[in-house]
């Protein structure tokens, strides 16, 4: 199993108001998940007018797919007239990674 993450840094048009951002951010989320079948959500700046995050994950069962999709996203917000990308951090793992960069090794016993 694969999991991959996207964060993207956005600059909003010419934008005054909370409101008018929601306006647009909420579109290109709700786009972003039924499009590509990816949990997203907008992750930062929610108190400024003209920037924005948008984070999303995808799981997949191999690397490959999870690049295609994050890509996509990516592709999506780029070419969207009223958004500028500033930037865009990619993430890649498996479920056989290595845990050390995590709170420590976590299993789950079942009993029967």
């Amino acid at each position: 199993m694969w999991t991959g993450t996207g964060v993207f840094d956005l600059l909003l048009g010419d934008i005054r108001s909370l409101k008018e951002k929601r306006s647009i951010v909420r579109p290109v989320v709700a786009e972003l998940r039924r499009r590509y079948a990816v949990s997203a959500a907008e992750t930062g700046h929610l108190d400024l007018h003209r920037r924005t995050q948008i984070g999303l994950a995808v799981v997949a069962a191999d690397r490959a797919h999870c690049v295609e999709v994050v890509q996509a996203c990516e592709r999506l917000l780029s070419r969207r007239p009223e958004i500028e990308l500033l930037s865009a951090r990619m993430r890649y793992l498996s479920d056989e990674d290595s845990d050390e960069d995590m709170d420590g090794p976590r299993s789950v016993a079942r009993s029967e």
